[in-house]
């Protein structure tokens, strides 16, 4: 059985059994989340790119775990020169893991890091393929990414100013052809403030693929 938890912002967690990945750990300074870093158990930290608030409390659970940082190269170096296991890749890789594996894919954004590439993920975990967007702009390649992969869950950002807002996340979702939409990266603050159920409305209307907004702390079993 396969989970997914939302801690709030474009945090995430996904669990199967003994095995568990976090994608972008911002909990300390997060006003939306329910858990402490330290609470945090997990075996891979997926890191989308080294803004603070994705790049957040990797260090600190990385070290206290033992889990090891799957990012793009720099990204990957930064970390490692903290003593940090880590797992260098890059847009376009594809890696296999002991839970399925993971592909790099371009995300049109900061990277936070210099040098670097903002990134998302598609996680095949246990057999469930997630597609982590990270922060992104819309992007026509996005099509791309729906041919190569057959999504289950599409983890998308709404917030706009810094990402995609509602109007381009709902084209995104036409590329993509997601069985499930699940929004991220809004309301943390008043710039990004807005509201899911609307875009779920739209959605769900426009394209007939339904959309799962979570809580902060919520699971659901994918």
């Amino acid at each position: 059985m396969t989970n997914l938890t939302f801690h709030g912002h474009a945090c995430f967690s996904l669990a199967n059994g003994n095995t568990s990945l976090l994608f972008d750990p911002f909990f300390t300074g997060n006003p939306l989340t329910t858990t402490k870093p330290e609470d945090i158990t997990c075996d891979y930290i997926l890191v989308s790119h080294g803004h603070g608030d994705h790049l957040g409390d990797t260090i600190q659970i990385a070290k206290q775990t033992g889990a090891a940082v799957i990012a793009t190269a720099e990204l990957a170096a930064q970390v490692g020169e903290q003593d940090c296991a880590n797992i260098s890749m890059h847009l376009g890789g594809k890696r296999s893991f002991d839970f399925g594996y993971v592909r790099v894919t371009p995300a049109f954004h900061g990277s936070g890091v210099p040098g670097g590439h903002a990134a998302g993920f598609i996680v095949n975990f246990f057999g469930k393929t997630v597609y982590f967007a990270g922060d992104t702009a819309l992007f026509g390649d996005m099509a791309l990414l729906g041919r190569l992969e057959t999504i289950d869950y599409a983890l998308l950002p709404i917030g706009d100013n810094y990402t995609m807002g509602p109007d381009d996340a709902f084209e995104a979702v036409k590329l993509l052809t997601p069985r499930t939409v699940i929004p991220m990266h809004y309301n943390t603050w008043p710039i990004i403030a807005q509201s899911p159920a609307a875009f779920k409305t739209k959605v769900e209307a426009g394209l007939r693929i339904p959309v799962t907004i979570m809580a902060p702390g919520q699971s659901i079993e994918l």
